[in-house]
């Protein structure tokens, strides 16, 4: 008999890392997520919010966050300014980072802006300078890389969301909260 697996989304809300302990002013999953044995599948920085996968299999998890596997993460990005067709096509393509260049990105603006729940703390806003809304979904998962690659475009982040990895979303998750999306053959 095959082992299963237990995989579960979380939405972090901001303010809160990926990993169950807390470490300085950030609040850790233990604050959330009382179950053990279940690991991170990836990573979303402390200050980035949305879709976040665990799992109590390691290749599952592997499966999930190694991006030789080309699992899409789509991000709902608020950015600094409006970006203009150039800036698009840019991210599209693909960006230079001081680690190298990035894989081609789908990317298109958000409008109407996302419904979504207010941060706490709220993001800073400035009166003279407009903000937009873009959809990003990328195929690679490098450190900060989404918020690098808007400000190598003139338009820095924001506010930053993963609403998606791979067909796992956020939908109908409100922040703070899990639940079991499925129990799946651990070989699967």
């Amino acid at each position: 008999m095959k082992a299963r697996a237990r995989l579960i989304r979380f939405n972090k809300p901001y303010g809160v890392l990926s990993q169950f302990t807390p470490e300085g002013r950030w609040r850790g999953l233990k604050d959330f997520i009382d179950l053990p044995g279940v690991y991170v599948a990836g990573r979303l920085d402390a200050d980035s919010e949305g879709l976040l996968l665990l799992t109590d299999s390691g290749p599952l998890q592997a499966r999930i966050s190694d991006p030789r596997h080309k699992m899409e993460k789509t991000y709902w990005v608020q950015v600094e300014g409006i970006p203009d067709d150039a800036a698009l096509a840019a991210l599209q393509r693909g960006i230079t980072l001081n680690d190298g260049p990035t894989r081609p990105a789908r990317v298109h603006r958000l409008e109407p802006p996302p419904a979504l729940c207010p941060r706490d703390p709220p993001i800073r806003v400035r009166r003279n300078i407009p903000d937009s809304w873009i959809e990003l979904v990328i195929r690679e998962g490098r450190n900060r890389q989404v918020r690098r690659m808007t400000a190598a475009v003139g338009h820095p982040t924001l506010r930053l969301v993963r609403t998606a990895i791979g067909p796992y979303t956020l939908d109908g998750l409100a922040p703070g909260a899990w639940d079991d999306i499925e129990t799946i053959a651990a070989g699967a």
